[in-house]
């Protein structure tokens, strides 16, 4: 499912966070936003998902805009995996927490059928939960929950992935795992990283934010320039293709003054 977002304008408490933002993610295409703390991606990522209406600017998703569909009808379409965001999951098991996904396909009744319970175990299959599938949510490791909520989002059979730091405070076999899970799902995902490393494996395209507006997007080359990480964040480095055709960033010893 195709997303955009078109000259997006976002004031909180009369200061501006985004102005005029624009991108574009194509269907099964992996877009990442970077950029320092401050610049704006978490709330960027609150506009697409509905929790932050903004003040101008539009989001569509599947080519509608989400501030026009109801709250049950966006979030079929899309699905977010946010930091620490469990939400309330005192004596929940895993298989609970990933059934939670299918709550905007319940109707009034509110009961799973057939296709909600296919769709969770698909979800716990596909992201290696079926060992703990019957334990206590808050027993898990970071990184084991992190998978659960991605099988949650999952679950949710949305067009749209949103993640908001799905790879905080992991190690690095479970960031990779976790990025793996991203890609192999094939569903269009907009994901705010830190990491610009991990940033370069994962996405096909970076939109970098730098003062509530788009400094730079596109391919990971394009983008991830000298001249971009010298004046966005302050760091001397070059970006390059290696024979394992995987990107990588050389950073020299010293940052800028």
């Amino acid at each position: 499912m195709n997303l955009t977002v078109d000259h997006l304008h976002l004031t909180l408490g009369r200061v501006p966070i985004l102005r005029e933002v624009s991108l574009t993610a194509r269907q099964g295409d992996i877009v990442g936003l970077v950029g320092p703390n401050g610049s704006g991606k978490s709330t960027l990522l609150r506009a697409v998902y509905r929790s932050l209406r903004p003040q101008d600017g539009v989001v569509r998703v599947g080519g509608d805009d989400v501030w026009a569909l109801s709250a049950r009808a966006a979030a079929r379409r899309t699905a977010a995996v946010l930091q620490d965001g469990g939400g309330s999951t005192a004596g929940l098991t895993v298989t609970e927490i990933v059934a939670l996904g299918r709550a905007p396909h319940h109707g009034l009744l509110g009961r799973d059928g057939t296709e909600d319970r296919a769709a969770v175990t698909d979800a716990v299959d596909r992201c290696g939960v079926r060992p703990f599938a019957h334990r206590d949510y808050t027993s898990l490791s970071g990184g084991e929950r992190q998978r659960v909520l991605l099988a949650r989002a999952l679950a949710q059979q949305p067009g749209l992935l949103v993640l908001d730091e799905l790879t905080n405070h992991l190690d690095i076999r479970a960031r990779f795992e976790l990025l793996n899970l991203v890609r192999a799902s094939g569903v269009t995902a907009l994901a705010v990283l830190h990491d610009l490393d991990l940033a370069t494996r994962l996405c096909d395209h970076l939109v970098v934010l730098h003062e509530g507006t788009v400094a730079a997007a596109g391919p990971v080359l394009d983008v991830l320039t000298p001249d971009l990480l010298a004046d966005v964040f302050g760091v001397r480095a070059r970006t390059e293709r290696h024979a394992d055709g995987v990107i990588r960033i050389t950073y020299e010893a010293q940052p800028l003054a």
